[in-house]
């Protein structure tokens, strides 16, 4: 926990107030770029947390997230400070790329130089202003471009504290995940600044489902982190799928593709999941299960070409358990989010 007073961009955070400010980035031509921050610190003290969206600039679901978020009447009530960065990636965003104009990928750009490229200097005023300065860090993202993906939670499920804060989190999945060389979380991790990577819905689409467990998240990793009063929980707990390991099914031919099974649908092994069927005469061809498990993505696109990624696989063996598991988490993700929403002002009590 810092001993000095929080500063971002030169500015004091001052303790039981809000904060906007505008971070200057390179500019883009002959326009100023700056990326808008919101601090809310609590009363009192506590960790300092940050939520970070769109590092993808086309990936607007945790845009909405945070939008909500910070919304919330509970977080009169925090203790320690959280910083709102709603877009990361501002340049992708109004051009609905996931990249920057350099066509580099911000989340490989890490820890960044103030001498670099245009990725890396965005990176390195992010690290230093924001993320440097936290405990923790919840990171938003979805699938990539005509890609969905199952709510789900990627750490190092190693490290018990993580793992304890991806189950609080209550996503239907917890996939353990190592790091990539360059990416915001294997920066942070090496200086022991732990984050949680949220991972839910498609490109340049929000869904609904995803945005409502995602803000529900966020307040149960605050409670769990001692950051908002706990909560007594009635009915029945959710315990998430918990998976270390999963695989990308790829199309062995090219044609169309007729999917049987969802998102969210177990599979066992040697099972059809789709079949991709020829464009120029009536030959078909069966896409197989390699294991036991969930799929927690999935191409939504109905043509394929040959060695295309169709399938995202998390590999669990006991499929009952994980039925009974996913489809707790989707059923009830709603009814809890429309309390928080429809009735915010009780959730303090």
């Amino acid at each position: 926990m810092p001993k000095t007073v929080l500063t971002i961009a030169g500015t004091p955070i001052l303790r039981g107030k809000e904060t906007k400010l505008m971070l200057d980035l390179p500019r883009l031509y002959s326009t100023p770029t700056q990326l808008p921050v919101r601090v809310i610190s609590g009363k009192k003290n506590g960790p300092i947390i940050f939520i970070s969206a769109a590092i993808h600039g086309d990936e607007l679901n945790g845009i909405e997230i945070i939008r909500r978020f910070r919304r919330l009447k509970i977080l009169k009530r925090v203790r320690g400070t959280i910083i709102l960065v709603p877009i990361v990636n501002i340049y992708g965003t109004m051009t609905l790329s996931r990249y920057l104009p350099d066509r580099r990928d911000l989340n490989r750009s890490f820890p960044g130089s103030t001498k670099g490229s245009l990725a890396s200097r965005i990176a390195h005023t992010f690290f230093q202003e924001i993320v440097s300065k936290c405990d923790l860090g919840i990171d938003l993202h979805t699938a990539s471009i005509h890609k969905s993906n199952l709510p789900q939670v990627r750490t190092n499920i190693d490290n018990d504290y993580t793992f304890t804060l991806a189950k609080a989190f209550e996503a239907p999945v917890i996939l353990h995940s190592e790091t990539r060389d360059g990416s915001l979380r294997a920066v942070a991790q090496d200086n022991d600044i732990p984050i949680l990577l949220y991972e839910a819905g498609e490109a340049l689409r929000f869904d609904e489902k995803s945005i409502r467990i995602g803000v529900k998240g966020i307040i149960n990793v605050l409670r769990e982190n001692g950051m908002l009063p706990k909560q007594i929980k009635k009915g029945r707990k959710k315990t998430p799928v918990v998976t270390r390991s999963s695989k990308w099914i790829r199309a062995t031919h090219s044609g169309i593709i007729r999917t049987i099974k969802a998102l969210g649908d177990t599979v066992k092994k040697d099972g059809v999941i789709a079949y991709i069927d020829d464009l120029l005469d009536d030959s078909h061809y069966e896409v197989l299960a390699p294991f036991d498990g969930v799929i927690i993505g999935k191409s939504e696109i109905p043509l394929v070409q040959e060695g295309d990624a169709i399938f995202h696989i998390a590999k669990f063996s006991n499929l009952e358990a994980a039925e009974n598991k996913i489809g707790h988490f989707i059923e009830n993700a709603i009814e809890e989010s429309e309390f928080i929403e429809l009735n915010n002002e009780e959730i303090i009590e």
